[in-house]
């Protein structure tokens, strides 16, 4: 992995980049505005499918993001790259599946830099985001919840913290 303190660029990636991702991507961006600023970072969120590309986040996303004072509003979907994997220094998937399917099309000494966002979290078994997309409301909610505590656990690594970062 890419050292910590070397970290400047980071992308969020999930199937659709309309609802997890964007998330991410926002939560992120706040938690250090609040509680890092000290850390400046380039954020991006995308989607390992095109299915919406152009569209903005899904307004259950939008909406659970804004009763947490998040804006998601200007955020525009899009589908990863080749270019990414050499523009961010980490490329964080929200599932297994779409860690997989990056590991497919990256570059094999990229590949260091993808892993599970949910790696991040401290005191937790879950390792995955779920998708909320086909869900209730409460779905957007604990995606919320879980992009919160791994958001958090990224920052203290991106700190320097003797916690490791990984769950292995």
């Amino acid at each position: 992995m890419t050292e910590n303190k070397d970290i400047k660029a980071i992308l969020f990636v999930c199937m659709g980049n309309i609802c997890r991702s964007p998330t991410a991507e926002g939560v992120v961006r706040e938690l250090l505005r609040r509680e890092a600023p000290d850390l400046r970072l380039d954020l991006d969120s995308a989607g390992t499918h095109s299915y919406h590309i152009g569209h903005p986040p899904d307004a259950r996303s939008v909406a659970a993001a804004r009763n947490r004072g998040i804006d998601l509003s200007g955020l525009r979907a899009r589908k990863v790259s080749d270019d990414d994997f050499s523009r961010f220094d980490l490329v964080l998937a929200m599932d297994r599946d779409n860690l997989e399917e990056m590991e497919a099309f990256c570059a094999p000494e990229l590949r260091s830099r993808l892993r599970l966002f949910m790696s991040y979290a401290v005191d937790t078994e879950i390792d995955e985001v779920p998708d909320p997309y086909y869900g209730g409301d409460n779905g957007f909610e604990q995606v919320l919840d879980l992009i919160e505590a791994a958001g958090r656990g990224l920052i203290e690594a991106l700190r320097g913290s003797a916690r490791s970062a990984s769950k292995d």
